[in-house]
């Protein structure tokens, strides 16, 4: 049976082999030609049952076949008997036990007519018949998609037959032909092909070869449209065009060959091999160069010559889709993507949140990261023209937040009243870059460039994650000096000389013990003991060797740092693994981040170490009591000040020009098969005003987080259910919807009341949830296909398209050039310079 691949009998006929592709005899290709050029070629025939058809494609037959209406009646007796399929288990055995192939029985193809191949030609199903209980119990019924047609190829062997008797049948409308299938679904191909004893071996390679054919999407289509015996035959050679033979001796027959990961799209085939012309290797160079240059948007970045004119064509695109952006978020996975981005961005809000607390003196901290966050993040999801995106604060953002406070502080300026100003005048370039249709310089965008930005961002998700893990020694030292044969030496003690009562006592010892006794007013010689937690509030300070020891905090840490990056990279590749049915396979991989923090947490619970906790805000007030939510312009900076602004509003809104475009782009890329078009003019103008909202309420500047946006979009993926264990699920594109964003945020907007709960996660389990994010994003670019390439030799290298245009030494240099521009931005980054960041880029 064929079901997208060729599926064989194994063990004593009791199962069906893994899916391979299979390796056709030519003979059998040559002597199928033959049958259909001799044969019986019926199309659109009309028939509504199984003896319709055998009738009249007997009585179909060529006058050269002269076939005697006795041998007539006796064929049409023999193909009206009762199949018995494969699956039935004693009658498939028997086949086994007599040395026979089951091909002699009767055996269906099932090529998966779906939309990537005949979806759109699918007519209805015609005269329907009730499904048997064999077919019902079948549970290749449920991997089928619906609207999937079966073709029937029956070969057998004949004694009374002196001549091959071959019929291709095409039927006007595709019926149920009650138990010749083994699951009840329409059928409007068959071919039935009967042949003496002595020349039955090979008229079943023709069987083959014709099922072959059969799951072939080019001949599918010709053998829809033909209608005559020539337009069948020139699919035949079209498809014998396309062929390659693998010369005997250089691969063993016996192998089978495994479903690639990946098939060409029908309309990227072609039947001019390169062998043909040396030529023919140029032109698909080019050809590739000229579709990465306009692979970002088709015309979507096309200039109309009107103001406005790009954004309002924005909208008519996606004002169509934008009840389906929230109907297309019914599914289980989208429930998955929010969980996990939710924990993504609340890490980032307080990394980011701490880090602007420091550099503002707590103008703005975690509160306001998180409601910014929240506020912004909705709006953006609500209106924008990507979605998916994922807003954040990132690193040039937070080194201008610093560089402005500085300035402000050094010049007695209201640092929030200042900041209002820029956020004004940005809001107002942007506007005017939207008018001018600005956005049409992303087409000058190049794979380069946007691999650059991605990889540096990248590395920085790893840097980070890798940093915080580390500096846990500072918090939780490792006590390296330990010896467990010193233990009788250790001790800590409480030293109370220094209270403020002016006991001068003797010290008393320290319990570790979650229930210490009770204070008195004795003094400190009376008391059994106190906790270090007592000691430190009674005013005294610890004295010992073992004082500073931490038990175990950091190794743990960096277990469940390591656990949850590895589990999560695991769970995810969970789709293609040999166990498990399909659903709970899928099922595993869509929820992967989510069970592994959720056992993480479980582990670290189950062993109750002190190990660091997610700690969020418990109340709704400014982090800085001497500010409000509403900043006004005209307050404490003289008028000269909203002038001034203009210089660093200038340097902010190339920053969110270049990162909100760049990162449209990297979203947009036409291998995520996105349908509702991008909408770069609309995402522009809602950062842009956004920036009123946020400078408004002093809240923090937000821009595109490209490697969360990338986990957002790969936690959406929509990939084919496999028909057997081990094969590749097909990537099908992406759950294009506002709902998982919009959910995300509003989530983080009630975080603030959700931290009883939250605060039982360890941060090294979301540390390690920002290590998979990065090195996920790195996976995903070419850059680092490349850098591979520099550390393998080249018979080794990977048979990737564009080493087959360009010179390798081309190839490496283009790499070397990509690694200086990254290793330089990161330099950047990392300087009070970083503000420059953007227009380096």
């Amino acid at each position: 049976r064929w079901v997208k691949f060729e599926e064989k009998v194994e063990d004593g006929g009791r199962r069906w082999s893994a899916p391979h592709v299979p390796a056709l005899h030519l003979h059998s290709l040559f002597q199928l030609r033959m049958c259909l050029q001799e044969g019986t070629i019926l199309l659109g025939l009309d028939a509504s049952s199984f003896k319709e058809i055998i009738d009249q494609a007997l009585s179909g037959q060529p006058e050269r076949v002269g076939l005697q209406p006795e041998l007539r009646q006796r064929l049409a007796a023999l193909l009206l008997r009762q199949p018995r399929h494969q699956p039935a288990g004693a009658s498939l055995r028997q086949f086994v036990e007599h040395g026979l192939s089951p091909c002699r029985g009767r055996q269906s193809t099932r090529p998966w007519m779906d939309g990537a191949g005949l979806g759109a030609l699918l007519l209805p199903r015609g005269t329907a018949a009730a499904s048997l209980p064999f077919q019902l119990r079948n549970p290749l019924q449920k991997k089928i998609p619906l609207g999937t047609e079966a073709a029937h190829v029956a070969v057998g062997e004949v004694e009374f037959l002196e001549q091959p008797f071959t019929a291709f049948i095409r039927l006007q409308r595709a019926v149920v032909l009650g138990s010749l299938a083994e699951v009840a679904l329409p059928s409007r191909f068959l071919f039935i092909l009967l042949a003496p004893q002595a020349k039955m071996k090979a008229y079943l390679e023709v069987g083959r070869a014709m099922a072959t054919m059969l799951t072939d999407e080019h001949f599918q289509r010709v053998a829809w449209q033909a209608e005559c015996q020539e337009d069948l035959m020139a699919g035949m050679e079209a498809f014998l065009d396309e062929l390659t033979v693998l010369p005997p001796g250089k691969w063993d027959h016996s192998a089978r060959i495994p479903p690639p990961s990946c098939l060409l799209s029908p309309h990227r085939r072609t039947t001019v091999p390169d062998w043909q012309s040396h030529s023919n290797g140029d032109m698909a160079a080019a050809a590739d160069r000229a579709s990465l240059r306009h692979s970002h948007s088709g015309d979507e970045l096309e200039r109309t010559g009107r103001l406005f004119g790009g954004l309002l064509r924005d909208i008519q695109r996606k004002v169509p889709w934008y009840s389906s952006d929230f109907s297309d978020a019914l599914h289980p996975q989208c429930l998955s993507a929010v969980l996990y981005i939710y924990l993504a961005t609340v890490t980032n809000a307080i990394t980011f949140g701490g880090m602007l607390g420091d550099a503002t003196a707590n103008m703005q901290g975690v509160l306001e990261s998180f409601l910014g966050t929240a506020l912004a993040g909705s709006i953006f999801c609500l209106f924008s023209g990507q979605p998916l995106t994922i807003l954040s604060s990132t690193g040039p953002v937070l080194v201008f937040e610093r560089l402005l406070f500085s300035f402000s502080h050094d010049h007695n300026l209201d640092y929030l009243e200042f900041r209002l100003w820029i956020g004004l005048w940005v809001a107002f370039f942007g506007v005017v870059l939207v008018a001018t249709e600005a956005s049409h310089l992303v087409r000058y965008f190049s794979r380069f460039t946007e691999e650059g930005f991605c990889a540096l961002i990248s590395l920085i998700f790893i840097y980070d994650s890798l940093k915080k893990m580390l500096s846990l020694a500072d918090t939780f030292p490792i006590n390296w000096q330990f010896r467990l044969d010193n233990v009788t030496s250790y001790s800590c003690i409480c030293n109370l000389s220094s209270h403020a009562r002016g006991w001068h006592g003797p010290k008393v010892p320290v319990y570790a013990t979650s229930s210490p006794p009770a204070l008195s007013s004795q003094p400190p010689a009376a008391l059994a003991g106190l906790s270090r937690t007592q000691c430190l509030d009674q005013g005294g300070h610890l004295l010992g060797t073992s004082c500073q020891y931490v038990p175990d905090v950091t190794f743990f840490s960096f277990l469940l740092f390591g656990g949850t990056f590895l589990s999560c990279t695991v769970l995810k590749l969970f789709r293609s693994s040999r166990y498990f049915p399909a659903g709970v396979r899928a099922l595993v991989s869509d929820f992967a981040a989510i069970l592994t923090i959720l056992i993480s947490c479980a582990v670290d619970a189950a062993l109750g170490l002190e190990t660091p906790k997610l700690l969020i805000p418990s109340e709704l007030k400014p982090t800085n009591p001497e500010r409000g939510w509403i900043i006004f312009p005209f307050r404490a900076n003289p008028w000269w000040v909203c002038l001034a602004s203009v210089v660093p509003a200038i340097l902010v809104t190339i920053l969110i020009f270049m990162d909100q475009q760049i990162t449209a782009v990297i979203l947009n890329r036409r291998e995520y098969k996105l349908q509702k078009g991008a909408g770069f003019h609309l995402d522009l103008l809602c950062v842009s005003l956004l920036m009123v909202v946020t400078s408004a309420t002093g809240l923090p500047w937000y821009v595109s987080a490209t490697v969360i946006s990338l986990a957002h979009m790969e936690s959406l993926r929509k990939e084919s259910m496999s028909s057997a264990p081990g094969e590749h699920p097909e990537f099908l594109g992406i759950r294009e919807q506002r709902l998982t964003g919009l959910a995300v945020f509003i989530l983080m907007g009630v975080s603030v009341f959700m931290a009883p709960i939250l605060k039982h996660v360890p941060m090294p389990v979301l540390y390690g949830v920002f290590l998979h994010m990065g090195v996920a994003a790195l996976n995903g670019i070419q850059l680092t296909d490349r850098v591979r390439l520099l550390l393998m030799p080249a018979k080794h290298q990977p048979d990737l398209a564009y080493l087959r245009h360009v010179p390798l030494h081309k190839v490496h240099l283009f790499t070397f050039i990509q690694l200086l521009c990254l290793a330089l931005l990161w330099v950047l980054k990392s300087t009070m310079a970083a503000i420059l960041f953007p227009v380096m880029v």
